[in-house]
């Protein structure tokens, strides 16, 4: 008898498409060019051959084809555990099977309890405050090993204003990816060239300003964590909303320290 297609769906569903060997994955997805590859068989643990691995003469013949005589293995093992049958034996395989399906049906409750990944503010947490920035190592305290940017600038009067903010920025993001990695020497040299830049969004007419703000991750595995994020605002210095800020605070320093 062949092996039935529901059979077939069964064995692939309880071993999640994977060897029960190695748990390698047995279709290969399709590539620009050729459709997917199937690398994996559909095994016997008792054969229904006489000359056959692990035959069994008194085996139930309704039963060779069955799920409960059937593992899942990739080409390399599937002729392994044929040609080693005197060390994989059916008692052996049906072990293997019994484990691996175990393991395909706990990895997928795992992740039916897993909430969705989100972040978020921690409750009662308020909005960040930014100051204005007027050195690269004032602008790295809060930058630097940032997983995310929050951003806004003024709109640029020319192609140089455009640049010159857009080489900032990336600038700034750069040493924020790198920073957890680079050593203490680096740093300095980064702080400097940013100070520079600075320096020249002032010589424009532009104001920095920046937060750092700790968010939450949740959901997915494990408990929750931070995710840092750095907020930064460049801004014409002659922006309404510093000079009401310092109208608010009753003190012209003030528009130099928040926005």
């Amino acid at each position: 008898m062949a092996i039935a297609d529901k059979t077939r769906k069964i064995l692939w569903g309880r071993s999640g498409n994977r060897c029960a060997m190695c748990r390698r994955v047995l279709v290969i997805e399709a590539s620009e060019l050729d459709d997917e590859s199937v690398v994996g068989d559909e095994c016997h643990i008792v054969s229904a051959k006489g000359l056959g691995p692990r035959h069994q003469p008194d085996f139930p013949p309704e039963q060779l084809d069955e799920p409960s005589n059937l593992i899942l293995l990739c080409r390399v093992h599937h002729k392994m555990v044929d040609d080693q049958s005197e060390t994989y034996t059916a008692v052996v395989l049906r072990q293997l099977k019994e484990n691996h399906e175990a393991w395909v049906s706990r990895c997928l409750s795992e992740e039916e309890k897993q909430q969705p990944i989100r972040i978020r503010k921690p409750p009662g947490q308020e909005a960040p405050h930014l100051v204005r920035l007027t050195s690269g190592r004032e602008l790295m305290a809060i930058a630097g090993g940032s997983y995310q940017a929050a951003i806004d600038h003024a709109e640029p009067g020319s192609q140089e204003e455009a640049d010159l903010m857009a080489s900032f920025l990336q600038e700034v993001q750069d040493w924020s990816d790198l920073w957890n990695e680079i050593d203490s020497g680096e740093r300095v040299k980064a702080g400097f060239g940013l100070s520079e830049q600075i320096r020249q969004l002032e010589n424009a007419g532009f104001w920095v300003f920046g937060a750092a703000e700790l968010l939450r991750v949740e959901g997915g595995v494990g408990p929750p964590s931070g995710w840092p994020v750095v907020h930064l605002r460049i801004v014409r210095s002659s922006d309404p909303s510093i000079i009401s800020t310092a109208n608010h605070n009753e003190s012209d320093s003030t528009s130099e320290n928040g926005t």
